[in-house]
């Protein structure tokens, strides 16, 4: 998993905000059995995007106040950020195929 992160709320600016290329946020829960599918789909696009996108997990159940923030009310709930700024936002267990059509657009 050394192309996924996870990383607490206190992390999040640094590690999403300012980050200088897209980043994948994946909004998750350790119960959530969707969120381990997702994640499963996450380590297998990870190595396909060569370091063009940053994956970074962040536990809800851990870092409530972000969630609440970024409107996160179901789970697994996927969001990009480009430039400190959230793009574009999926909700519930996304394909390796819908994942990749979603992130060329950032990278391309």
């Amino acid at each position: 998993m050394e192309n996924i992160v996870e990383i607490l709320e206190n992390e999040f600016e640094t590690e999403v905000l300012k980050a200088d290329k897209p980043v994948l946020v994946d909004f998750w829960a350790s119960w959530c059995m969707p969120c381990k599918m997702q994640g499963e789909v996450l380590k297998e696009i990870a190595p396909d995007l060569n370091g063009k996108v940053k994956i970074v997990k962040i536990n809800v159940d851990e870092s409530e106040s972000l969630a609440v923030k970024y409107g996160v009310s179901a789970i697994p709930t996927l969001i990009v950020f480009v430039g400190g700024e959230a793009k574009e936002q999926v909700v519930g267990l996304s394909s390796k195929k819908d994942l990749s059509e979603l992130l060329l657009k950032y990278i391309g």
